[in-house]
């Protein structure tokens, strides 16, 4: 009776409607938080199959490397993996050797799926083992005395020609002049401007990223919301600083899962593992990036 008079009686019914509105709106907060969750796990999962795939691709590939040994099949006569000196040795035997015009096949097969007609008639019977190594650059001479497959830290578009000497461009395989390397992890960044291989600038920086929830429900939405948040504004933090920086050249090495979001300012992006400190990781990385994988079919 006396809220009535008072007034209070519509008031408290408006507070109910309000209170029952926003628990409407909670709930389709909630729910929304969840298919966001639910999305960002199967792009885990996502991302996880994937690797596991890679994985299993490169365990078939060494089987069948090894089956093809067993049943007297054609097999590489080396592999070695080349750092710092020893790929410019390399290089340089192989600038070394020269012949009579169109003496020296040299070309780039991107994929193994897509060999020319001139590369299968260049290698014959040994062109599987050219597919196998591919990405590669793929080395012959008319003489057979000259074969070697090199991956190619820095690829060039697919070509294929006959001359007087091997075709390659030594700055695609070791550093040379000035540029940075940028290492994207979805918790740390770290930045090094070079002048060939000595480092002449480094800029790096953790970013605090939760750890794997074990919660279900709404916790795990809103920790899920919560990640993704904390990883793009460490990606934002990560373009500014590299846009801050001057550099010739930018290559990109780290996650696959971040480093697709530097493709308009990256010359080159690749996936590495590397750990440690900013510091450390980064020179993990630069290692990674100009090593080179030489296989002899």
């Amino acid at each position: 009776m006396l809220d009535r008079l008072l007034g209070r009686a519509a008031l408290k019914e408006r507070v109910a409607d309000l209170e029952e509105e926003k628990r409407h709106l909670e709930r389709q907060l909630d729910a929304e938080q969840e298919r966001r969750s639910e999305a960002a796990t199967a792009r885990q999962r996502a991302e996880a199959e994937t690797n596991r795939l890679e994985d299993r691709v490169t365990e078939l590939e060494d089987r069948v490397e090894r089956l093809q040994a067993s049943e007297g099949g054609p097999t590489y006569r080396a592999e070695e993996r080349l750092t710092g000196e020893r790929v410019a040795e390399i290089l340089n035997r192989l600038e070394s050797f020269e012949t009579e015009r169109e003496g020296v096949f040299t070309a780039y097969v991107a994929d193994e799926s897509d060999l020319t007609e001139s590369v299968r008639e260049a290698f014959g019977d040994r062109v599987s083992l050219v597919a196998g190594a591919a990405p590669c650059l793929a080395v012959t001479d008319d003489a057979g005395l000259l074969s070697a497959c090199l991956s190619v830290p820095v690829p060039p578009e697919p070509f294929a020609s006959w001359d007087d000497h091997v075709r390659l461009d030594r700055s695609r395989f070791e550093p040379t002049g000035e540029y940075a390397v940028a290492l994207v992890r979805s918790d740390l960044f770290a930045l090094g401007v070079y002048d060939g291989r000595e480092r002449t600038a480094f800029h790096g920086f953790d970013s605090e990223l939760k750890s794997q929830h074990s919660k279900g429900g709404f916790s795990q939405s809103r920790f899920e919301r919560l990640r993704d948040q904390q990883i793009e504004n460490h990606v934002e933090r990560c373009r500014a600083t590299i846009e801050a920086v001057d550099h010739e050249t930018l290559y990109v090495v780290g996650e696959r899962s971040v480093i697709h979001e530097f493709t308009d300012l990256a010359a080159l992006t690749q996936s590495v593992d590397a750990t440690g400190d900013p510091e450390d990781a980064l020179a993990d990385a630069v290692r990674s990036l100009w090593t080179v994988r030489l296989r002899v079919p």
